[in-house]
């Protein structure tokens, strides 16, 4: 998974021994990518991202730059991260009394083909929805249903969005692709 001839990274990324990494992946200047993670197929890696070890990227994300992706964290295929998003991992931080080590990391998964803005902040522990969309500088504090569209500062649910990125009218049909959605367990679904 890791021959250099199946990804590209740039001279100045620093590419631990040991981390994973798929083909036509591109990582970007002055990136850390560290032992132990799994970045999958066709990826974008922005400038300065540090991603940790145990972290589980999925195929066609991409990471815009200044993101730091922490041990914890676990991204579906197609997710979005903006610019200088910020995701966290421990849920109750000290500098007097460290909690380093994955017993202490909180689990992040964020779901397929989800979108997160510029500048927003995932507080640890809350699950991002399939094609939810977090619009730029909300706060995460709790889970977001998939397909929701969230915002704010705590984030909230303000309207429901399609798998193609468009937000529903009233009755949940996408006004671009057709796509209809109904009500279900975790947010919405296509009704097919």
């Amino acid at each position: 998974m890791n021959d250099s001839k199946k990804y590209f990274a740039h001279p100045t990324a620093c590419i631990d021994e040991g981390a994973g990494i798929g083909a036509g992946t591109k990582i970007w200047h002055f990136c850390h990518i560290s032992a132990g993670c799994e970045i999958g197929e066709n990826c974008n890696i922005g400038q300065n991202v540090f991603v940790a070890p145990g972290v589980k990227i999925g195929n066609y994300c991409k990471i815009q730059n200044n993101v730091s992706v922490y041990e914890g964290v676990e991204l579906g295929n197609y997710v979005f991260c903006g610019p200088s998003m910020v995701f966290t991992n421990v849920q109750r931080p000290r500098c007097k009394y460290p909690q380093r080590g994955s017993q202490f990391y909180a689990h992040t998964p964020v779901g397929d083909g989800a979108s997160i803005g510029a500048n927003a902040t995932i507080v640890c522990g809350h699950s991002i929805g399939k094609n939810a969309f977090v619009a730029a500088g909300s706060v995460v504090t709790k889970d977001v249903p998939d397909h929701a569209i969230v915002m704010g500062v705590p984030a909230r649910i303000c309207g429901w969005v399609c798998e193609c990125g468009e937000k529903l009218r009233e009755d949940l049909v996408c006004p671009k692709c057709g796509r209809h959605y109904i009500q279900a367990e975790n947010g919405l679904k296509e009704e097919k």
